[in-house]
C-alpha cells in the first residue's frame, strides 16, 4: 500500500510541475512578460516582433481578435497610441501546461488615461519554448465582470 501511494504522489507532482521545467524556465517566461510591456511602452515594433511566434493571436477586451504576428503588433501599437497610458501587466502565476507550454495570469493595469482615468483588467498569455527561447503565442485580455448573483 505504501508504494502505491508514493506512486500516487510522484504522479501528482508530475502533473503540478511537469518535467523539464524549472524555477529559470519561470524566470525567463515573466521576463518575456516584462519584454512585452517594455516594448509596447517604447512602441518598438521591431522589439514586439520578435516576442510573439508567426501564429500569435490576441483577444482584446472589446472583443477584437488580432490574429497573427503582424496583426498582434500592429493592432497593439495602434491601441497604446491612440489610449496613451501607461501599462504594466503584473504577473500573478505562471503554470507550466508542459515542458515547452506556460501559461501565464497577470493583473493588467492601464494608468494615466485620458481624464487621469485607470482601467484594471487581467491578461492571460501563453507562452511556447522555442529553439531560440520563449515567445509569447496568445494574449486574452479580460474586464472583470460583476459577479452573478
Amino acid at each position: 500500500m505504501p508504494t502505491i501511494v508514493a506512486i500516487g504522489i510522484v504522479a501528482l507532482l508530475a502533473l503540478i510541475q511537469p518535467s523539464g521545467t524549472s524555477s529559470a524556465d519561470e524566470a525567463a517566461v515573466r521576463g518575456l512578460v516584462q519584454q512585452y510591456v517594455d516594448a509596447r511602452e517604447a512602441s518598438d515594433a521591431e522589439a514586439l516582433q520578435k516576442l510573439f511566434t508567426s501564429e500569435a493571436d490576441q483577444l482584446v477586451s472589446s472583443g477584437e481578435w488580432r490574429r497573427g504576428r503582424e496583426a498582434v503588433v500592429k493592432g497593439g501599437l495602434a491601441s497604446s497610441q491612440q489610449t496613451g497610458g501607461r501599462r504594466a501587466l503584473l504577473v500573478e502565476r505562471v503554470r507550466f501546461l508542459a515542458s515547452n507550454v506556460a501559461l501565464v495570469d497577470a493583473r493588467y493595469e492601464l494608468t494615466g488615461l485620458q481624464g487621469g482615468a485607470t482601467r484594471s483588467m487581467w491578461a492571460t498569455l501563453i507562452a511556447v519554448r522555442e529553439a531560440s527561447g520563449w515567445r509569447i503565442t496568445a494574449i486574452r485580455n479580460m474586464l472583470p465582470a460583476v459577479p452573478a448573483r
